[in-house]
């Protein structure tokens, strides 16, 4: 078993990462939180709209869209991916809605039809597209690897007066950041989940009452002048955007976990939106950084570790949840139990 699990070394698994290992270990954790704070943001309103299974589908779906934007545009270039993405993110969810609605498939079977087919589409048109020379390739897109991230760092120049401003900055005046004249600003993937995070917050903050109340009540969104339809396809949109500014990292099968993890730990904990977002950005931050202690500890894929974490904090919000735990539940049925027992021996007397 030991050959199978390494010895657990609490200097090496706990105290190098931020250490000898900090600049890297800063910028995993970091596009890890991004990552899970703008999948679990969404996957809220996923959950609410039991369309969790839609999510999985545009994960796998989006690659004809990116294969499409690659072959057109000859480069990975961030708008073009991005509009591909938009385009077969919509194309997946109005090919779902025609097939159960004009068919008698059911919603959860259109859902496999879809994103198979389109999924089985953009590996083609990958291997068609001969994308060696760049790194969209199949393995890319399913797994990414987030541990790459920090190998290609956006840097820049300062001048003597930026220079003299910077190194009274506390923290920037780190050897992490400065090295000479030359200032580390960020991997270019972080600065672009930064920007797509910062925008889905965005619109979630301007749209929180339209969302809300298409997520549960198309009929009075109807009668208070909000196009439910437009919000669906919107809301689409974006998922299909944070996807593919996500796929580099954790590839399409990990972001699933990233999209529903968050969201549906907070829902065992808390029963408003508020509050489950809150939860959701703690989660973000619990399971990347567990995920990287994972990750070194057993020499592992640090994105499959933090979607481990997430799912150890999942099984702890299940045990302790003050309404749906099972700790309440054995314990409330013990003290039932002792209740009705009580009531009883006092009738009997």
């Amino acid at each position: 078993m030991t050959d199978f699990i390494p010895a657990f070394e609490w200097q090496r698994v706990m105290v190098e990462p931020w250490t000898e290992n900090l600049p890297t270990t800063f910028w995993i954790v970091l596009m890890g939180f991004l990552i899970t704070a703008a999948c679990g943001m969404i996957g809220n309103y996923l959950i609410l709209r039991r369309m969790a299974l839609v999510g999985d589908a545009i994960s796998h779906s989006v690659l004809p869209g990116l294969a499409i934007a690659f072959l057109l545009s000859q480069s990975l270039n961030t708008l073009p991916m991005f509009i591909g993405a938009l385009g077969a993110g919509i194309v997946t969810t109005v090919m779902i809605e025609l097939i159960h609605k004009k068919t008698r498939v059911k919603q959860d079977s259109a859902i496999g039809i879809t994103f198979s087919t389109l999924f089985a589409i953009g590996v083609i048109l990958i291997s068609l597209g001969q994308t060696d020379a760049v790194h969209l390739d199949a393995d890319c897109v399913l797994y990414g690897e987030i541990a790459f991230v920090p190998l290609d760092l956006l840097k820049t120049e300062l001048g003597p007066i930026g220079l003299s401003v910077v190194k009274n900055i506390p923290g920037l005046n780190s050897e992490m950041f400065l090295n000479g004249n030359l200032l580390t600003i960020a991997p270019p993937p972080v600065i672009r989940m930064a920007v797509v995070t910062g925008i889905t917050l965005l619109l979630i903050v301007v749209f929180y009452k339209e969302l809300l109340v298409t997520s549960f009540d198309s009929g009075l969104s109807s009668s208070l002048g909000i196009n439910s339809t437009v919000m669906h396809y919107a809301l689409m949109g974006m998922l299909s955007v944070i996807i593919v500014s996500a796929f580099e990292a954790v590839g399409a099968i990990l972001v699933i976990a990233m999209l529903i993890l968050p969201g549906a730990t907070a829902s065992l904990l808390v029963h408003r939106l508020p509050p489950m977002f809150v939860l959701t950005l703690v989660h973000a931050l619990l399971s990347a950084v567990g995920g990287v202690h994972l990750a070194t500890w057993l020499d592992c894929s640090h994105a499959g570790a933090m979607v481990v974490a997430g799912s150890i904090l999942f099984l702890a919000a299940w045990v302790c949840s003050p309404s749906q735990g099972l700790l309440q539940r054995w314990f409330g049925h013990k003290l039932e139990g002792l209740d009705q027992a009580e009531g009883n021996c006092l009738s009997k007397r």
